[in-house]
C-alpha cells in the first residue's frame, strides 16, 4: 500500500478509488433494500451518495488544473472527506450496528501511509467520534440485554484496531519509506560514482598519453634554443610546456595522495595565498578581490584535490565574468569555530534553474564548459567532508560557496609549505 500512495497523482489516486466505492455503494444499497428486502432512507442515502459524487468530481476537475496543490494539506481534505461520508451512510443505515462500520480503518489506514503523523491522529480521533457517536445514538431497544456487551465489544474492537493501524502501520510505513529512500540515494550515489571513476580512468589515459608528446616537445623547443636565442615566441612556449610539465606531476601526485589517502593540515591563510598567486600567473587581467576578517584562521584536513578542486570553480568565475565583458571576480572567507565558508562570486550571467538543479550532481553540457569542472569539485569536496553550493546572486553573477570543516591541530604558517 505504501508503494501504491507514492505515485505523484496521489489525488487522482484516492479519487479513482471513491470513485469505485461509491459503484459499490449504490450496489450494495439496491442489493439490501431490494435483495435482503431492509427498510434503508433510500432518499437519505442516494443524497449523500450524490453528494459524495459532486464533491468527487469537482475534487478531480479542480486538482487537475491545479497540479501545484496536490500536497499534504490537500490529501488530508481528501481523508478528512472520507470520514464523513463513511460516517453519514453508516448513520443512515444502522449506524453502529451495521456490518460495514469497520470501513471508517480504510481512512485511518491511508493516512497511516501518506499523511503526517498530526494529520493520522486527527483522522483517528475523528473515526473513533463518529463511531461512538453512532453508538451512543443509538435505541435502547436494539441494545438490550446481552446485545449491549456485544455493541460495546465491537466499539472496543475498534478502538483497538485504530490504534494498530495508526501506531504500527504508520510506524512500518515510515520505516519502509525511510529505508526506500536510503536505498534510492545509494544508488544515486553509486551511479555518479561510477561516473566519477570513468572520469577518472579518462583523465588517467589521457595524461599517461600526453606525457610522450609533451616530452617530445620539450626536447625540439630546447634544440630550437639553441640556434635562436632570446627568441619571444620560443620562450612564451617553454612557459607553457613548463606548465603542462607541472600540471602532470601535479595530477601524479594528487592521484598518489588520494589512492594512499594522504591528508595533511592546510592553513586558510596558504590556501588563499595559492589562489591569488595562481590568478595573477593565469588571470592577470582579472581583478580578484579577497574578503576576510583579521579573525580568519585555522586550517582545513585535506588532500591534493582540495586545491584542483577550487582551482576548477575559481576558473569557471574567471570565465562566466569575461563572457559577461567583465574582469571582477570576489572571494569571500569566513571562519567559525567548526567550519570555513569559502565564497566565489563572479559578475556573469549567473545560471539557469536547469544548471541549479543538475550542477554538481551530474556532468552539464555548456558551452563554457562548466558542468564537469563543478561535478568533479562536488565530488572532490565530498570526499574531503565538504559541501558545494550553487545560487545566483541577487544583483547578477553566480555564487558559488564551500563549506569545510576545521581540524583543531594547531599549526603555525611558517610550518606549512
Amino acid at each position: 500500500m505504501g508503494q501504491f500512495f507514492k505515485a505523484q497523482n496521489q489525488i487522482h489516486t484516492m479519487l479513482s478509488l471513491r470513485g469505485a466505492a461509491i459503484i459499490i455503494q449504490l450496489i450494495l444499497i439496491f442489493i439490501v433494500s431490494q435483495g435482503l428486502n431492509y427498510q434503508l432512507p433510500l432518499l437519505a442515502l442516494f443524497f449523500i451518495v450524490s453528494l459524495e459524487m459532486v464533491f468527487t468530481f469537482v475534487c478531480y476537475f479542480y486538482y487537475k488544473n491545479n497540479k501545484q496543490k496536490t500536497n499534504k494539506s490537500a490529501l488530508f481534505m481528501q481523508v478528512l472527506a472520507d470520514v464523513f461520508f463513511l460516517s453519514l451512510l453508516l448513520y443512515f443505515s444502522g449506524g453502529a450496528t451495521n456490518a460495514f462500520v469497520s470501513l471508517l480503518l480504510i481512512p485511518i489506514a491511508i493516512a497511516a501511509v501518506t499523511l503526517p503523523l498530526w494529520m493520522l491522529v486527527i483522522t483517528a480521533v475523528l473515526a473513533v467520534i463518529s463511531y461512538s457517536f453512532m453508538l451512543w445514538l443509538m435505541p435502547m431497544h436494539v441494545i438490550h440485554g446481552n446485545m449491549q456487551g456485544h455493541f460495546i465489544g465491537m466499539w472496543v474492537n475498534f478502538l483497538f484496531s485504530t490504534l494498530v493501524v495508526a501506531l504500527v502501520v504508520a510506524r512500518l510505513a515510515r520505516a519502509i519509506n525511510k529505508k526506500e529512500l536510503a536505498i534510492a540515494k545509494y544508488r544515486e550515489e553509486q551511479l555518479k560514482q561510477e561516473k566519477i571513476i570513468a572520469l577518472g580512468i579518462a583523465s588517467a589515459q589521457v595524461t599517461h598519453q600526453l606525457a610522450t608528446p609533451l616530452a617530445t616537445a620539450q626536447l625540439l623547443v630546447d634544440e630550437l634554443d639553441d640556434e635562436f636565442t632570446d627568441n619571444a615566441v620560443l620562450n612564451e612556449l617553454k612557459v607553457q610546456l613548463s606548465r603542462c610539465g607541472q600540471s602532470l606531476h601535479d595530477f601524479r601526485q594528487q592521484t598518489f595522495e588520494i589512492k594512499n589517502q594522504v591528508a595533511k593540515p592546510i592553513l586558510i591563510n596558504v590556501i588563499l595565498r595559492q589562489l591569488q598567486e595562481y590568478t595573477q600567473l593565469n588571470y592577470p587581467d582579472i581583478d580578484l578581490q579577497i574578503n576576510f576578517s583579521a579573525q580568519t584562521s585555522g586550517s582545513v584536513v585535506a588532500d591534493g584535490a582540495l586545491l584542483p578542486a577550487i582551482l576548477n570553480l575559481l576558473n569557471n568565475g574567471v570565465r562566466a565574468s569575461k563572457a559577461n565583458n567583465s574582469n571582477k571576480l570576489l572571494l569571500s572567507v569566513k571562519t567559525n569555530n567548526d567550519h570555513c565558508s569559502l565564497t566565489i562570486r563572479d559578475y556573469g550571467d549567473g545560471f539557469t534553474a536547469n544548471k541549479l538543479t543538475r550542477l554538481g550532481i551530474e556532468p552539464v553540457e555548456s558551452e563554457l564548459g562548466l558542468g564537469m569542472a563543478v561535478f568533479l569539485s562536488h565530488a572532490s569536496l565530498e570526499r574531503l567532508g565538504g559541501k558545494l553550493s550553487l545560487t545566483n546572486h541577487p544583483d547578477g553573477g553566480a555564487l558559488v560557496s564551500l563549506l569545510l570543516p576545521l581540524t583543531t591541530i594547531d599549526l603555525s604558517e611558517k610550518n606549512v609549505k
